[in-house]
Formats: C-alpha cells, sequence, structure tokens
C-alpha cells in the first residue's frame, strides 16, 4: 500500500512539472488553433545593396502562403559601399531597395549616424518601415524622434519590437561609435538606464510577442537575456558575428554582416502562448532566385562609371595593415605635413594587385571623414599615445620607448626635442574622439574627404603602391 501510495506521489509531481514545461511541438488540440509566425533578420548590411532581391523573393514567397510574416533589421544599414555612401541622397538607395523589399521595422545602428543629422532626417522620413530606439533623444538635431517601440499586428498576432542602440563610441562619452561631432545634438542613455521602464511592455501592449532588436552586440544581448527576461527573442547587430543561441529560455540570433545571410526565427503560438520556437539561416550567396523588379534598381543604383576609373597601381595585394602604410603615407603626401595617423578601424577593406579603382579607395575608406591638419609640439604627441594607449597606423614619424618615456624621430632619424612643432594630417574622426589631445580649435579643416585626398595623391604625386609587408602601426 505504501509502494503504491509513494508512485501515485510521484507520478502526480512528474505530471505537475511537465505541464509547466514548454513543448518543442504542440498538441494535437494546440495544433488547430496555431499560428506560425515568421521573422526574417538580417544585421550589419553596410551599404551591401545585390542580395536583397534574393530576400525580396525568399520573404514574397512565404507571405504568399503566411500572413504572419515580418521582415526586420538590426541596424548599420549604412557606410560600407560607395554606390550608397557616395550618393548624392547619401544612403538614399539603401532605403529605396529596403523599402522595395517590404521591410517592417529597423533599429537604429551606429553607423546610422555617420552622415550626419541632415542627412538622417531625410532618409528617415523617406522609409516606409518603422524606426525603433529607446535610449536615444534626438532633441534640437532635427532627425525625427523613433519611438521607444512599435506594436505591429500581424494577421491575428500583435508583436512588439524594443529597439537599442549601443553606446560606447567615445570614451568618457555616452554615444555610440560613429563621428561624434555628428551626434552633437543628441542625447544617448545606456541601455540598462532605460530597460527597466519596459519590464511590463508585453502585457501593456498586449502583445503576443516581445522582441529586443538591438544593436549592442552579442555579449551585451547575452547580459540582456540574463538580466531581462522579459523578452521573448533577441534579433542582434553590431559585432557582426552568426549566432545562434539559448540564454535563459531566449533565443539570441544574429545574421553575420554585409548581407551574405538572411535569418529567419519562428514561432509557433496557440492561446496567447508561445509552444515552440526555431531558427534558420540562408546563405543568400547561394540562393539563385530574384525579384526581377527589385533586381533591375539595384542594378541601376550599380551603374556607376565614375566609380570605375582607374586611379593608380599597386604591385601586390595590400591587406589592412599594408594600407595603413599607404593610407597614412598618402595622406601625409597629398596634405604636405609632418606626419599622418590613421585608425585601423577606418579601414574597411583590402586591395588587389593591379589597377586600384575610385570604388576600391571608397570602398577602403567608405566614411566620409574629413581631412584636417593639427600643429602639435613633441610633446603633444608623446602625450597622445603614452596617456591613450591609442594603437594608430603612422607615417612620417618613428618611436622608441626608454623605460616609462618616449621618443619621437622624423623620417630621417632624427630625434624631436619636446618642444618641436609637428604637423599631422588625419581624418577628423580620431581628433573628434581625442578631443582632448587634438582640440577644434587648433583643427586646420581641408574642403576634401581622406578619400579625395587619397584619390588625388595617387593622381598627382604617386600612382604605384609598393607596400608589401609594411607594418607600421604602433601603440605605446
Amino acid at each position: 500500500m505504501k509502494k503504491l501510495l509513494l508512485l501515485f506521489l510521484i507520478l502526480l509531481v512528474t505530471s505537475s512539472c511537465k505541464d509547466n514545461e514548454p513543448t518543442n511541438e504542440p498538441t494535437a488540440e494546440e495544433s488547430i488553433n496555431a499560428d506560425t509566425l515568421a521573422i526574417y533578420f538580417i544585421n550589419d548590411q553596410h551599404g551591401q545593396l545585390d542580395n536583397f532581391a534574393k530576400i525580396k523573393h525568399i520573404v514574397d514567397s512565404e507571405r504568399a502562403n503566411n500572413q504572419h510574416v515580418l521582415l526586420v533589421c538590426a541596424g548599420d544599414m549604412f557606410s560600407g559601399n560607395p554606390i550608397v555612401d557616395q550618393y548624392e541622397q547619401k544612403g538614399l538607395p539603401m532605403i529605396d531597395v529596403m523599402n522595395k523589399a517590404g521591410f517592417d521595422v529597423s533599429v537604429l545602428g551606429n553607423h546610422e549616424f555617420d552622415y550626419g543629422p541632415e542627412n538622417l532626417k531625410n532618409r528617415m522620413n523617406q522609409a516606409e518601415f518603422a524606426w525603433v530606439c529607446a535610449n536615444v533623444d534626438m532633441q534640437e538635431s532635427g532627425v525625427p524622434q523613433p519611438p521607444a517601440f512599435v506594436t505591429m499586428d500581424v494577421g491575428d498576432l500583435k508583436v512588439t519590437f524594443l529597439g537599442l542602440v549601443e553606446t560606447f563610441g567615445k570614451p568618457g562619452a555616452v554615444i555610440p561609435a560613429t563621428h561624434p561631432w555628428r551626434v552633437e545634438k543628441m542625447k544617448f542613455t545606456r541601455h540598462t538606464e532605460v530597460l527597466d521602464n519596459f519590464r511590463n511592455l508585453k502585457s501593456e501592449e498586449e502583445a503576443d510577442l516581445l522582441i529586443a532588436l538591438t544593436h549592442l552586440g552579442t555579449s551585451i544581448d547575452t547580459e540582456l537575456a540574463e538580466n531581462y527576461p522579459i523578452f521573448d527573442a533577441i534579433i542582434g547587430g553590431h559585432s557582426h558575428q552568426y549566432v545562434d543561441m539559448d540564454v535563459d529560455g531566449i533565443p539570441i540570433v544574429q545574421a553575420s554582416s554585409y548581407l551574405q545571410w538572411l535569418g529567419r526565427l519562428q514561432f509557433i503560438i496557440s492561446d496567447d502562448k508561445v509552444i515552440s520556437e526555431s531558427v534558420s539561416f540562408t546563405n543568400l550567396d547561394d540562393y539563385g532566385q530574384v525579384d526581377a523588379a527589385l533586381k533591375s534598381t539595384i542594378d541601376s543604383y550599380n551603374n556607376t562609371p565614375q566609380f570605375d576609373e582607374v586611379v593608380g597601381y599597386s604591385n601586390s595585394y595590400l591587406d589592412r595593415t599594408e594600407l595603413g602604410c599607404f593610407y597614412t603615407t598618402a595622406l601625409k603626401e597629398y596634405m604636405d605635413v609632418d606626419a599622418s595617423f590613421q585608425n585601423s578601424g577606418g579601414i574597411r577593406s583590402e586591395i588587389d594587385q593591379g589597377d586600384i579603382t575610385a570604388l576600391e579607395i571608397y570602398n577602403m575608406d567608405p566614411f566620409n571623414n574629413g581631412s584636417v591638419v593639427f600643429t602639435l609640439t613633441a610633446l603633444e604627441v608623446k602625450q597622445f599615445f603614452m596617456q591613450t594607449g591609442a594603437g594608430l597606423h603612422v607615417s612620417g614619424l618613428e618611436f622608441e620607448r626608454n623605460g616609462q618615456d618616449l621618443t619621437v624621430y622624423d623620417e630621417a632619424g632624427n630625434a624631436y626635442a619636446d618642444d618641436d612643432l609637428v604637423t599631422i594630417g588625419i581624418n577628423d574622426y580620431i581628433p573628434a574622439v581625442h578631443d582632448t589631445y587634438f582640440p577644434l580649435e587648433k583643427a586646420e579643416i581641408k574642403n576634401y574627404t581622406t578619400a579625395e585626398a587619397i584619390i588625388g595623391y595617387l593622381q598627382t604625386i604617386n600612382s604605384t603602391v609598393d607596400e608589401e609587408g609594411c607594418n607600421q602601426y604602433f601603440s605605446y
């Protein structure tokens, strides 16, 4: 009798636990009333257009058979393709193509701010999809204020997207990783300082799903899942990773970068609860079908003979370290200064051996950064490297560590005295980030971008690049 009673209790406890746990497959009763929601997602396309015609074909094919389909972007749609970045209305080809592809919502990424507030205002107004971002206040910038979240009716489902952008772009400041001068009139808040406001958002919106659409990076998305278990999923960007993980029952996904992959996050929902979810990815480079009308639009944007102009020649394939030598040498010579610095993150692609086209230069240096000259003392140069720990590609100067000190030499090997003056040609992003060492009042601002300076160097000073094996990267 005691054994029977014990067996009964065990079965009772086991049955109760199973009733409270999610199942991977819906029961027959649940399946009758179940809805399948598909959320297609991309992130960090950085101006790449070509595969959008494939995305439209994939998404439209499913929409023809399923009323519960969304297409979303996790940020950084701009900066990386001259076809988009150098267009007369900067960024417009991307917005036009995303409109035609049928996007529903995008979070602001850090590179959405690269073109400056006026361009961002125009692109946001031209978008036919929603924007979300909970931790930006556009203030007096003129840029439309995006809502923190948007709730969409998708068939008979309601889906809420909450947007968040990273804010770690400058030491000692709370701004995204963009040109600081271009976000001066905006106020950003750390994502951790706003999330408590949305703990009850799902119930307040009476949503079937609450999705975090983030441009924070995978490590922060993971912390988000651990510390804010309010989300049904986190669709992320910024770290350019292929991500398919589960943290405390919350799917975290990311579709790499540059529009190679299209992600698909599927939920099966029955009686107001998620009964299963799954993730899949399509390698767009291997997908063979396209939407013909959108491909025609993209082809028209890609027809840009001005970018095919040959502006120089490289004796070898140049990786990004070798391009650091080329980049800084070109600026130093074209701007007629003693030295030049360049941040590694500002060199965005390699250059093949052979003819160098204008397109390759703009691909290498896509951010439309201006050119500036600063005149500093050798002591100020030393303090910059010693106190910031910055690692930069350098031309025109050499450095030698002496214990806790640093000696600065010119190209001929002559040591600078601390009060000797050094002229430095540089992109305007570096001094904007390190404005303590490069005060704006000392800037001699040129009327050309760094990419235009490099093209000018190839066309007027030295058309042949020979930097094989060169490494002039320095960090104290």
